[in-house]
């Protein structure tokens, strides 16, 4: 089986300031892949990389057995990877529904009374994730959980094969997070996910596999049982304290 996503000794650098080295990192289809670590490791940063937002100093990225290292966002998006953002990228002045039109449509918000089809896929898409009842309600009228769930809902409207979400819970209460949660899990095993996340209940929770990050390259990558009980990611990440996963990491 080809590997969905494989990093080989990526480096990046912003001038002299060496962000990423050596990163190797492969995800096998249907994973949940969590990238954890300290604030300044270069998880973002992967996630850009990956997306084709930047190109890496050194190194390759292959998706799906074809390298793409050197490919622009728009054609790594037409292959099938999907992200949603930190910052919300959604149109505040749209309804839920146009936002996911977009992306449905490639940047066409649908007419009312008009194709039919598309508008049951925006509907199937809303309703994923709880959100079938804001169809019509403004982005700048939904709470910050709902356009979280939103941005989540306009990339898997593209039917991504790869989905990247960098720190999905970002912000989220409790009660949020949880939701978030059964919201990821619901997620078809056909989408592989990579994301990057601090808080350590979500990881664990969502995560079949967890690579940890520090210093720019991967310290381990593994089942979350075997990253929970390494000694060196207790250390490095959290002083000792990865056994005592519920609570988050110092830091966003």
């Amino acid at each position: 089986m080809i590997d969905v996503l494989r990093c080989h000794d990526v480096h990046h650098r912003y001038g002299a300031l060496s962000v990423l080295r050596g990163v190797r990192l492969t995800v096998a289809a249907g994973e949940r892949h969590a990238l954890i670590g300290p604030n300044g490791a270069g998880k973002s940063t992967l996630l850009k990389l990956i997306a084709g937002q930047e190109r890496p100093s050194d190194g390759s990225v292959h998706y799906r057995g074809r390298d793409v290292t050197r490919e622009p966002v728009h054609r790594r998006a037409r292959a099938g990877i999907g992200r949603s953002f930190q910052h919300s990228t959604l149109l505040g002045s749209l309804t839920a529904a146009q936002n996911v039109s977009l992306a449905l449509t490639g940047g066409r918000v649908l007419a009312r009374h008009t194709d039919r089809h598309r508008r049951a896929e925006v509907a199937a898409a809303l309703a994923s994730v709880g959100l079938d009842d804001r169809a019509d309600v403004p982005v700048a009228a939904l709470s910050y959980s709902q356009c979280r769930r939103l941005e989540i809902a306009v990339a898997l409207a593209a039917r991504p094969q790869l989905l990247l979400l960098d720190e999905p819970a970002a912000g989220m209460s409790g009660e949020e997070r949880g939701g978030l949660v059964e919201l990821l899990r619901g997620v078809p095993p056909t989408v592989t996910i990579v994301f990057v996340e601090h808080d350590l209940d979500v990881v664990f929770d969502v995560a079949t596999r967890v690579s940890v990050l520090h210093l720019g390259t991967v310290l381990c990558s593994g089942t979350p049982e075997q990253v929970r009980r390494s000694p060196e990611v207790q250390q490095a990440y959290l002083g000792g304290r990865m056994e005592e996963v519920h609570g988050e990491p110092g830091g966003a």
